[in-house]
């Protein structure tokens, strides 16, 4: 990749800091350089622009949620849409779903990652929606076997409501030191959060940020990412960081 100021080659592992500007990230071979882009970002955007960073958004499939948690998914959809990232989800129903919409009517993009072999599948195996996703990506590894997809196609991961599956999704998240939202007051498995971690007795690198508004809660975590984690330390990283309470 290119520093987009000077236009030297920038190795990942390397970069000195890095800037997130409408949902995309670009990375800098010298702070003065990163300075210069977050003064005018406006004008490095003719370039070849850099891939958007993902968002993973997991949690209950079901419908047993209030319609006010519902709202607040599909509030995360949008501002998911307005920060320019693209939303991953489990391609199912629930509070997934609802965020999916968010982003559709906030002219976001949203990927699918569905455990079925195919439409038919996706459909009337899964009976799962495909009316709200940009792509839908078969996986055909049933329901389990997608979270490993799911959480490695994510460059930050928000947990909200949730049972076991997302527990699961979450486990991967923790494990691989991804950088965590957890949507306070969203039910499921999101009030048990902060014991679960004290229980786990480890450090992964993983960072957890906890935020009742979703907006609120997303630009925490792109100002985190911005600062530190875009160096993934599950990927290379050689010290851990602890979780942000």
């Amino acid at each position: 990749m290119k520093d987009p100021v000077c236009g030297k080659t920038v190795e990942l592992r390397d970069a000195v800091g890095m800037a997130i500007d409408e949902g995309r990230p670009y990375y800098f071979c010298s702070s003065v350089c990163q300075d210069q882009f977050k003064q005018s970002p406006e004008s490095y955007r003719q370039q070849p622009l850099p891939t958007p960073l993902t968002l993973g958004v997991m949690g209950s499939a079901g419908n047993d949620h209030s319609s006010e948690i519902d709202d607040k998914a599909r509030e995360l959809g949008r501002w998911c849409a307005r920060l320019g990232l693209t939303l991953i989800t489990g391609a199912c129903p629930g509070l997934p779903l609802a965020c999916a919409r968010g982003a559709r009517e906030a002219g976001g993009q949203s990927v699918g990652i569905s455990p079925a072999l195919s439409l038919d599948e996706h459909l009337y195996k899964y009976h799962s929606p495909n009316d709200a996703f940009d792509v839908l990506i078969y996986t055909g590894s049933g329901l389990m076997g997608r979270e490993v997809t799911n959480i490695r196609s994510s460059d930050m991961v928000i947990i909200l409501g949730g049972r076991s599956g997302t527990l699961g999704e979450f486990s991967i998240a923790y494990d691989e030191g991804k950088l965590i939202g957890v949507l306070q007051h969203s039910g499921g498995i999101t009030d048990q959060i902060p014991t679960l971690i004290e229980s786990f007795g480890k450090a992964t690198g993983a960072l957890l940020i906890y935020d009742a508004e979703p907006g609120q809660l997303l630009r925490r975590m792109l100002a985190v990412y911005e600062e530190r984690h875009f160096r993934h330390p599950s990927c290379f990283c050689n010290e851990t960081q602890p979780a942000d309470g």
